[in-house]
């Protein structure tokens, strides 16, 4: 199963990135436009009897492709051995929306983080349907009374103030420098980082997202891959630290606290 989503994920890759409906037919050679049939899209399979070459214009097939296949078959088997229990409520119909929920959201997150990896872009449509899946969960989840009204707030005080905060650095960027400090891929992603990641996760999991691009980026001008005056996706950073928040951010915010007292 997971090869398979990882398969139309690269549809929705491709076809968000380059401002086409994921609903737009078949499946085509994005070099000849050739349509691919069936039997020479099989997940991994294709790729390999194919020789990683389209069968129609010879030309060579990204290895990309066989490798977001292969990544989302892995994270399938992760959630499913361990992720299917980690996020996990008790009681109907909850014990089966959550781990769903968190699924389909890990498929989109992983999305954006591939699109801004490889097109430097976030597609408003990757972004919407995540905001609309954070906030139909956690109104759901206050609908039933396992998370409270305060907490709703300040998941939605969260993302927002996130996106304040890089509303202000790319004027500061804009102003200062003359260049774009974030993208409005990056603004549009706060708020739904906010409502996943609640209070107080999304300071830990925003501290970690600015490490981490800070340190690769270091890295890539110090290899000189890249300048400083060069973009950098800031969007898998931002990704990246949402799941360290999700899985650490309670301890590493306990852990903080504890060295405050």
């Amino acid at each position: 199963m997971g090869l398979v989503w990882g398969s139309f994920l690269n549809v929705v890759i491709w076809r968000m990135s380059h401002g086409k409906s994921i609903a737009e037919g078949r499946s085509i050679c994005p070099k000849c436009r050739h349509i691919i049939p069936w039997h020479m899209n099989i997940p991994l399979l294709s790729f390999v009897m194919l020789n990683g070459k389209c069968a129609f214009c010879h030309k060579k097939i990204s290895i990309r492709y066989p490798l977001i296949e292969l990544l989302t078959g892995v994270f399938f088997v992760w959630w499913f051995v361990v992720g299917f229990n980690f996020f996990k409520l008790v009681g109907s119909p909850w014990s089966f929306i959550q781990p769903v929920f968190w699924l389909v959201t890990g498929l989109v997150m992983f999305a954006i983080l591939v699109v801004d990896l490889l097109y430097m872009v976030i597609p408003f449509g990757l972004n919407l349907t995540l905001f609309s899946l954070a906030l139909a969960y956690r109104i759901g989840l206050t609908s039933f009374g396992i998370m409270n009204g305060t907490d709703l707030f300040r998941a939605l005080a969260s993302g927002v103030s996130v996106c304040l905060l890089f509303v202000m650095l790319q004027i500061v960027t804009k102003t200062i420098k003359k260049v774009d400090g974030f993208g409005l891929g990056d603004i549009y992603l706060a708020p739904s980082l906010g409502l996943l990641l609640g209070w107080p996760r999304i300071l830990p999991g925003m501290f970690s997202s600015f490490v981490l691009g800070s340190v690769v980026g270091l890295i890539l001008i110090g290899m000189k891959r890249k300048k400083m005056s060069q973009y950098l996706p800031f969007g898998p950073f931002l990704i990246l630290g949402t799941a360290i928040g999700l899985f650490w951010g309670a301890p590493i915010w306990s852990w903080y606290m504890g060295l405050l007292v």
